[in-house]
């Protein structure tokens, strides 16, 4: 139980990082460390995630776009990635001028786009199901995916070639201890050392960063909720991701259903969240404002946890504080999109190489964030 790397979490953030460490060091000892079952359970497990460039902002457009090689070409070990879907955003009446602001987003951000008006909206396979006032124009950011999140995390598990991490299930961390540059991890499942301990526990990583000593970053986990439905007509194959200007919105077919979410944010605590009733009602009610299908029934819902530092920007790099400690936390909405950049952005910062991109946006010493000045 002796590594050179151990990583708190295997969602897509610390499985990412481990296959990237791999990557560039195939002998490296790392283990990752996961309290449930199952790694990814609570986030990536529960992302309908797309690849779509511009999401995130200009802060986070840098990783997205660093990511895209990978998957447009995944390399060994991994199965294709990507279905392309393009992105429409619409605009309703109680948004005026929405979507001039996501053009400013597109175009402070570098992402191409193209603008349709009506006609053209309406011979996209999404414009007869759009109500009049919905159907006056749109937004369309072409180049657009849907993305196997099984497929990525469980490629990234899998290691490079023969080198692959150790992940350790029910491994829920009860406490941290680092002595004489050496970290003393004591786990449900047994106890782990590491002279790197990366903390990568997603809506616990405030948790993980008080058990070891570090001051918090003010993490916030937030509520995202999905409803699969039935509809008449059944939603077409190639049907884009549609989504409203004012954010209240977005939905996307997944064979003959529809899955829409009300693109919620809710403030919440880490635990095993659950869809709320009221949250479902109302997004199927602003779906059957914006358009002319009829809602047949619900068939299931469910809800995942996304975490943001106050400032929105993923957090990657070392404490300011406390000797030993990554941070690899606060990806979001974004971050299975931008996990490949991520994993190997991390992995450079832990073995001192040469970083893929800029890390100084995200590094865990900016300012804005925590108690760091």
């Amino acid at each position: 139980m002796d590594f050179d790397i151990a990583i708190i979490g295997a969602g897509i953030a610390g499985a990412s990082t481990a296959w990237a460490l791999l990557e560039a060091a195939p002998t490296l000892r790392v283990a990752l460390i996961e309290m449930e079952e199952q790694p990814g359970y609570h986030t990536t497990g529960r992302s309908a995630a797309m690849f779509i460039e511009s999401y995130g902002g200009p802060g986070v457009v840098p990783l997205s776009k660093a990511s895209r090689g990978f998957f447009g070409a995944p390399p060994a070990g991994f199965q294709p990635l990507l279905t392309h879907r393009p992105s429409l955003t619409i605009e309703g009446p109680a948004d005026p001028g929405g979507l001039a602001r996501v053009a400013a987003e597109h175009d402070a951000s570098g992402v191409p786009y193209q603008a349709l008006d009506a006609a053209a909206l309406a011979a996209t396979p999404a414009g007869p199901l759009l109500k009049p006032e919905w159907s006056q124009r749109a937004l369309m950011e072409p180049d657009c995916h849907d993305i196997d999140v099984a497929a990525l995390h469980q490629g990234f598990l899998r290691g490079v070639g023969g080198a692959r991490p150790t992940v350790l299930t029910n491994a829920e961390v009860t406490g941290l201890d680092r002595q004489g540059g050496i970290w003393r991890i004591a786990t449900r499942a047994g106890e782990l050392t590491a002279p790197l301990l990366v903390n990568a526990a997603g809506a616990w990583a405030d948790g993980v960063a008080a058990l070891a000593g570090a001051a918090p970053l003010g993490l916030m986990p937030l509520r995202r909720t999905m409803a699969v439905l039935r509809i008449d007509p059944p939603p077409p194959a190639d049907m884009p991701t549609v989504m409203s200007s004012d954010g209240r919105f977005y939905f996307k077919p997944d064979g003959d259903r529809l899955w829409l979410s009300p693109h919620d944010e809710i403030p919440d605590v880490p635990h095993d969240v659950r869809p709320d009733e009221m949250d479902l009602a109302i997004v199927i009610d602003r779906f059957e404002q914006a358009t002319n299908v009829q809602v047949k029934r619900l068939e299931s819902s469910w809800a995942g946890l996304r975490t943001f530092a106050p400032d929105r920007l993923p957090v990657f790099g070392f404490d300011g504080a406390v000797d030993g400690l990554f941070w690899c936390a606060g990806q979001g909405g974004f971050g299975i999109q931008t996990a490949p950049a991520a994993g190997r952005l991390c992995a450079a910062l832990l073995l001192g190489g040469t970083p893929p991109l800029d890390p100084a946006p995200y590094a865990a010493t900016r300012a804005g964030i925590g108690t760091n000045p």
